[in-house]
Formats: C-alpha cells, structure tokens, sequence
C-alpha cells in the first residue's frame, strides 16, 4: 500500500445540490474518538442513532441519523461513521468542515488526538480501500463505478451481476483451470523420465482445449457488458438535405434537430443517446456533406470539416441517400466522391450501412435501388424506422445471451485478448511432435498473469489510481 492507504479520510457521499438527506462518510481507523466529538453519546454498532451533529462548543449543527461500522464488517474494511443530514449544501459542507476540525481535538486527559491525519478523500477511494482491504476485487469495485453510470436498465442490472460477484466467479474458475494444467505442466518438467506421457495420460490438450473454450465464452459475454457500459458510436453522414436530422428525430423519438428544406440547415452535430435493447446507441447528426468549394457560408464550411471528424472517430455510419434524387448525375457524383472519403476501416468491416430515405414517396423501384445490402425507411412517417434499430444492434455485434451479461471494460477487452494469446500459443506447442514442455509452462503463466489483471490479482499501483480516479468523490 501506499502511505496515503493509511490516512483516514472523509467526504460528502452524495451528490452536489438539494436533497431531503445527505451523507458525509469518514473511514479509518478507530473512530471512537471521532464519534466521542461530533455525537453526543457513543454509537451501537451497525444501528441508526437519531441525535444532534455537535459543533466544537457543544451545539447542534444539524439533527439527523449517526451509522457506526466497526471494522473489518463494513464497506471499506475500516471503521466507518456515516453522518445523514439534511440534504443542504451548506449543512453538509459544515458537517464536513466539523469532522476535519473535530479530528484535531486532543483528550485532556490521554492527550490523544482524536484522528490524526484525518483529509479529504481523493475520487474513488472509499471504493480502493474496499479493494485494498479485500472487500471486492478489482472487478467488482470497477462494477461500483459502472452501476452508477449506467444509462440503461440493462447496463444497470449486468453491473449489479459484476458487483455480486458473476464476473469474478468466472474468471477465477478460469483461473483455476490455468492452474491445473500449469501445475501439471510442471510435474512433468520436475520428473522427465514421465515425459510426455503423463501429459497425454492427463489429457492435457483436452484441459487445454476446456480453457479455449471457456475463455471463448467469457470473451463473447464481456464483449456484450462492455457494449452495455459504453455504447456505440453511429453517425449520420450524407449529402445536404437527405434527411439526417429527420431521422435523428424519428430514432429518438423528440424534435431535437432543426428540419427545413433549407440547404446546410444543420451547421454542427447533433447528439442523442437512444438505447435498443438496453444497448446505448449513440447518434450523431452532422452537417450536410459536399465540397466546401460550393459554398460562401464560412459556418457551413466549418460543419463539413467537423462532419468529416465525427466520421473519422465513429464505430458505424449511416450513409443516408435521397431515393428522390438517385436519377440526378449530380446528387450521385456527390455521393460517390463520399462513399470514396469514407473510413477505409468501417468499409471493410462493413460498418457502413446504406439507408435510402423518402420511401414513402416511392419515386423509384425501391427494392432495385437499394440493393441486398441496404434499408429503406421514411424518416417523416416512421417506416422502416424499427428494421433500422435491428441493424444498428447487428453493427454493434450485440446479440441477446441466455446466461445473462456482466458489465466489462476496455482493460477487461484487453486482459482477456492476452489470455488468449497466450492460450493459443500453448495450445501450438502443446501439439507439436515433441512440444518444449518449458516454453508451454510459460505461456501457461503469461496468460494466468493477464487474467489476473481484471480481478487485481497483477494490477499495477498506478493502474489503479487510472480506476479509481474516474469514480465520484464519495465511493
């Protein structure tokens, strides 16, 4: 631990503003002394005590619930006091102001003071000392994180799964599989005369082949719970006046974009967060696409530019075309100059979706216009509007798991990605003729290491202050 794992600490634990209550938590160890200062009889443990928060001269500043969790049984491993006031920024920031003060008092008898070091809490640190103290595991305290984040009720529900303990559950029996089979690995190594044989007689390259697929399965999960925490990027790109900003309108349900038959009307992005299926789907409407030649509008030109960035940095893209313009030698040249600016990496994972708008205006053959590949909807009366969410779905890489989903990050993405490496390279080498049965116990022990840093067994001090500093002041 770092020497700062050591000083108590105390924060206002909910959020800034009004409320009807509001918290003030400290954590460290031995609070007594604290307690003997702000309340004015000691605290049972774990009982709401109703009483008046006492200044330094003995008067109330506020009445409310005191909380005493003597450690190891609560949230961080220390001891804990929660102070429920009313829900005032100035009330809570006194109590706070009262704690820091009240930690400097000294007994007149012992000449103790009350809590030596006693400071503000640092963002996420109620959470780290709960990791630090072996309360959670890393992967749980990020859950902590992910709950209160979460923008859908999906997202809420596969954090609640993480925070319980279904992630870890699956990758420490990972773990152990790993350790099996490295164990096994290294009796053979420790008595050569087995060679080989033992390990066939084990069915090592059936455990090995156990782990790949289990580790299959614990990739396609997190895949989806780090879809559920972050979402995809889908960005409506087109020539002026297709309809993007009616189709932003028509997917989020709200007039949130201007709509005219004014050419260059939206001269910056739009953003809407919609969710299908509990999956958050970001869209962004940009400006109309053409040469910045063709227009005098320094404004409109500065919204082409910025269109072409949201481009560049989206996950999909929503090519939308006029199915009343298709027969013009210009609107097609147009289109054609952007399908060629495109992303070359959306193209070829095909995140490029074509939509074909105004269906409902039926100027052309549709099904002959728009190919197998791409949707025609009508962004002014809805149609097609629900096929479309399908497919965004589909470009996100969601689809629905039987056995629940656990929410996950990009450093679990990663964690997993190593393990993988790792486990395939064993598996080469467990299955060459003569396999170097060194360089298997190794891989072995790479990818039980890379696995280990998503629940903290390996995970760097300053790995950590990255997690926890994105946390809220008061978890």
């Amino acid at each position: 631990m770092l020497p700062r794992h050591h000083d108590p600490i105390v924060a206002i634990a909910t959020a800034p503003g009004r409320a009807a209550v509001g918290i003030v938590r400290v954590s460290g160890r031995d609070l007594r002394p604290l307690i003997a200062q702000l309340c004015p009889r000691p605290l049972a443990p774990r009982q709401a005590s109703y009483g008046p928060f006492l200044d330094a001269q003995g008067a109330p500043i506020d009445h409310g619930l005191a909380l005493y969790f003597p450690a190891p049984h609560s949230y961080t491993g220390e001891d804990v006091l929660e102070l429920q006031a009313h829900g005032g920024p100035v009330v809570l920031q006194l109590l706070l102001a009262r704690c820091l003060e009240a930690a400097t008092a000294v007994d007149a008898e012992t000449g103790a003071t009350a809590l030596p070091g006693l400071r503000l809490a640092l963002p996420g640190e109620f959470t780290e000392r709960a990791y630090l103290n072996d309360k959670l595991d890393l992967a749980q305290a990020e859950a902590v994180s992910d709950l209160i984040d979460a923008s859908t009720e999906a997202a809420a529900r596969s954090a609640t799964r993480s925070l319980s303990g279904g992630f870890s559950t699956e990758i420490r029996a990972l773990d152990e599989q790993l350790m099996r089979l490295r164990m096994l690995v290294e009796a053979t190594l420790d008595f050569p005369e087995e060679d080989i044989d033992f390990l066939q007689r084990a069915d090592a390259d059936g455990q090995l082949a156990a782990i790949s697929e289990r580790l299959r399965r614990i990739e396609d999960t997190t895949r989806q719970g780090a879809l559920l925490r972050d979402g995809i990027t889908v960005v409506i790109a087109g020539q002026p006046n297709v309809g993007k900003s009616s189709l932003l309108n028509a997917l989020s349900g709200a007039e949130l974009a201007i709509v005219t038959p004014i050419a260059g009307t939206t001269r910056d992005k739009v953003s809407q967060t919609i969710q299908i299926k509990g999956v958050p789907v970001h869209v962004v409407d940009t400006a109309g696409l053409r040469d910045a030649a063709h227009t005098d509008d320094p404004i409109e030109r500065i919204g082409i530019e910025r269109s072409w960035r949201e481009i560049e940095a989206a996950d999909a893209i929503l090519f939308l075309h006029d199915l009343t313009r298709l027969d013009e030698p210009s609107y097609a040249a147009g289109d054609a100059v952007i399908r060629q600016q495109l992303p070359p990496s959306l193209v070829e994972a095909r995140r490029v979706l074509d939509v074909y708008n105004k269906v409902d205006l039926q100027p052309v053959d549709v099904p002959a216009a728009i190919g197998s590949e791409g949707l025609s909807l009508s962004a002014h009366t809805g149609t097609g509007i629900d096929p479309l969410r399908q497919r965004l779905l589909q470009l996100a890489g969601w689809h629905d798991h039987p056995e629940g989903v656990y929410t996950a990050r990009a450093r679990h993405l990663q964690a997993l990605a190593q393990t993988r490496e790792h486990v395939d390279v064993a598996t080469a080498t467990l299955r060459r003729p003569a396999p170097a049965l060194e360089l298997l116990a190794e891989e072995l022990r790479l990818a039980q290491r890379a696995l280990g840093e998503i629940v903290g067994h390996s995970t760097p001090d300053d790995l950590l202050g990255e997690i926890f500093s994105r946390f809220c002041i008061g978890k």
